[in-house]
């Protein structure tokens, strides 16, 4: 369970990106004042916090529904992830972080989808596949969430003092490095779920 909730926390951590989303926090509430900052900061972590949450619990509930089998949901999330790992990588995420008048940008941009993002959403789901894993270690991998949100909070109330000190430059490396990780691990996801497909192709 441990070498899980290490590889859950990598893949996490890489598709929450709270590097990327402390660079962007920092560039739209530099107007703000220090308690507004910190406002926004605790909204656009409960906001992502009861998205990804409610991934876990009803993402595949609802694929269910759908007739879309977990197999399948995790070639095409494979591939998705992969592109947004290249985005990482070549720093062409589309994160929009224009504002808008009559939205709170704890909403949109910053929690959705900066925090929850759409790589984040994909990977707490296929990490909590009830056919490949007990509750226990999808209570693990929930809890694994909430600690990476709570990181994340620490690091948007410090946005300011962190950009000073490794600029926006550091953030970007640090950036790439997490989309190199998330891009190897969208890889992994593709070869076993074709691996998968292939065998019950050939037991049937």
């Amino acid at each position: 369970m441990l070498d899980k909730a290490l590889q859950d926390a990598l893949i996490i951590w890489a598709t929450i990106d709270p590097i990327g989303t402390l660079a962007i926090f920092a560039g739209l509430t530099s107007q703000l004042s220090n308690i507004e900052r910190r406002r926004a900061a605790i909204r656009t972590v409960l906001y992502a916090g009861a998205v990804l949450l409610g991934s876990i619990i009803l993402g595949q509930l609802i694929l269910n529904g759908m007739g879309i089998r977990m197999i399948s949901f995790q070639l095409g999330g494979g591939i998705i992830l992969f592109l947004f790992g290249v985005q990482m990588i070549f720093g062409s995420q589309s994160r929009d972080v224009k504002k808008e008048a009559d939205h709170d940008i704890a909403v949109f941009p910053l929690a959705i989808p900066g925090t929850a993002t759409p790589g984040a959403i994909l990977a707490v789901i296929l990490l909590t596949d009830n056919n490949l894993h007990p509750v226990a270690n999808q209570m693990a991998t929930a809890g694994v969430t909430l600690a990476v949100l709570l990181v994340t909070l620490l690091l948007l109330l410090l946005s300011n003092h962190i950009i000073k000190i490794i600029g926006f430059s550091g953030a970007s490396i640090l950036t790439r490095i997490m989309g190199m990780i998330l891009a190897a691990f969208s890889v992994e996801l593709v070869m076993n779920a074709v691996g998968a497909d292939r065998w019950l192709t050939g037991a049937l």
